[in-house]
C-alpha cells in the first residue's frame, strides 16, 4: 500500500518536464550498478537528448501497457 505522501510526491513528479523526471529516475538505477564515468556521462547525455525530443514534440511516447502488450504478442508467436 502506498502512503499518501508517496502518492502526493508521485503526482507532483509527473508534472515535471520529462528531462527532469528522466534524470531523477536514473539516479537510483545508477546506484545499483557501478559504472565507468564515461558510460554515466553518455547515458546522461542520452537521457537529456530523449527528454528534450519529448518536450519539443519531436517524438511521442508509447504507454507502457501498449509496449508490454506488443512484447507479449511477439513472444507468443
Amino acid at each position: 500500500m502506498v502512503d499518501r505522501n508517496a502518492e502526493t510526491l508521485a503526482e507532483q513528479l509527473l508534472t515535471w518536464p520529462s528531462t527532469d523526471r528522466a534524470r531523477l529516475a536514473a539516479l537510483p538505477l545508477a546506484s545499483l550498478e557501478p559504472s565507468e564515468p564515461d558510460t554515466v556521462a553518455a547515458w546522461d547525455d542520452e537521457i537529456a537528448r530523449r527528454g528534450a525530443e519529448l518536450d519539443a514534440g519531436q517524438v511521442q511516447s508509447i504507454p507502457a501497457a501498449e509496449v508490454f502488450a506488443e512484447l507479449d504478442r511477439r513472444l507468443r508467436r
